[in-house]
């Protein structure tokens, strides 16, 4: 007969050897984010909860995995959350004590808890990296190099990189016709590879021709593949011009140093937080870390915390990895 652990469900102990390797993979994200110039931060586990129903970042689906709570203080309390993600209460930090900076560029190795099914993990522990400033496209690039350093420094490479732009499928959603709220059904829908979904999205746009399925459901190489799509999709979908153009440059850079991207349309889930260029870091056929753009996030902060940003209101972009 087996034992019922005494741990509470989704959470586990690390042991030595674990310990061991986690300490090992903090040291090299570290001294490669040290190296390309970074500082490290830390945020408190417990936050307020309408610091993410405030900004509007957290999709429906994530906000109804987070552990919530009231905060009592006598007749008085208020809605707190333990850290779901690491981006937000980074940009909070920002806000609150590095707003007169013109560029920030911060990381952090701290944990993160999601409501799971089951014995799936309820706590993560988050390497991230997040530059904060007018940078782009530069911080684009320059965050898939340092993320791919680590990655290859730690032994996981040959690491691939898959670019994508949630631009592209908010522009044909929105061709389509469809609100907000029936483009985030729609595209989790693409995502789980709904063929019917790419039929829904075609009977809507007759004019554009070609199967979107070629555009929504296939990645290529590159340049090459980004100048497929333009050809074939820009005359009937011109919305798709800035995020294409985004693309190639980031495209582009990299390819100038070496790192080769494939391309993708549909790329990541709860793409509304996300503005610009996304990306995945692929390794033995796994993903194991990603990040991109989020330009609004820090304007929704300001708006939420009245803080005066001065000349780093612009850009921001972040990295993401587990360290299981």
């Amino acid at each position: 007969m087996t034992e019922e652990p005494l741990r509470c469900r989704g959470m586990r102990d690390l042991l030595p050897r674990e310990m061991a390797r986690f300490r090992e993979v903090e040291r090299v994200f570290r001294d490669v984010c040290l190296a390309w110039g970074y500082e490290e931060v830390r945020t408190p586990t417990i936050e307020q909860l309408d610091l993410f129903t405030g900004t509007g970042t957290l999709s429906p689906q994530m906000l109804g995995r987070v552990y919530s709570f009231l905060d009592w203080d006598g007749w008085t309390g208020e809605r707190v959350v333990l850290r779901p993600d690491g981006t937000i209460p980074a940009a909070r930090l920002f806000l609150e004590h590095l707003r007169d900076r013109e560029l920030a560029k911060l990381f952090y190795v701290q944990n993160v808890f999601r409501f799971a099914e089951g014995d799936e993990p309820r706590e993560d522990w988050q390497c991230g990296v997040e530059l904060i400033g007018e940078t782009q496209p530069q911080g684009d690039v320059e965050l898939v190099l340092l993320g791919r350093e680590v990655l290859e420094t730690l032994g996981l490479g040959p690491v691939a990189v898959r670019l994508s732009h949630p631009g592209i499928i908010r522009a044909v959603l929105a061709k389509a016709g469809l609100d907000r709220a029936e483009q985030l059904r729609l595209y989790d829908r693409i995502l789980d590879g709904d063929l019917s979904a790419f039929t829904e999205v075609e009977k809507r746009l007759p004019a554009v021709g070609t199967s979107l399925e070629l555009l929504l459901a296939t990645e290529g190489e590159g340049t090459g593949y980004l100048a497929n799509v333009r050809s074939a999709f820009l005359k009937a979908i011109p919305e798709l011009t800035e995020a294409l153009d985004e693309l190639m440059v980031v495209t582009e850079a990299l390819a100038a140093m070496d790192c080769y991207c494939l391309i993708s349309a549909a790329l990541v889930r709860n793409f509304e937080y996300y503005t610009g260029p996304v990306f995945h870091f692929v390794a033995h056929g796994e993903t194991v870390g990603g990040g991109g753009r989020y330009d609004s996030l820090i304007a929704l902060g300001r708006r939420r915390f009245s803080a005066p940003l001065l000349a780093a209101s612009g850009s921001s972009s972040s990295i993401k990895a587990r360290t299981s």
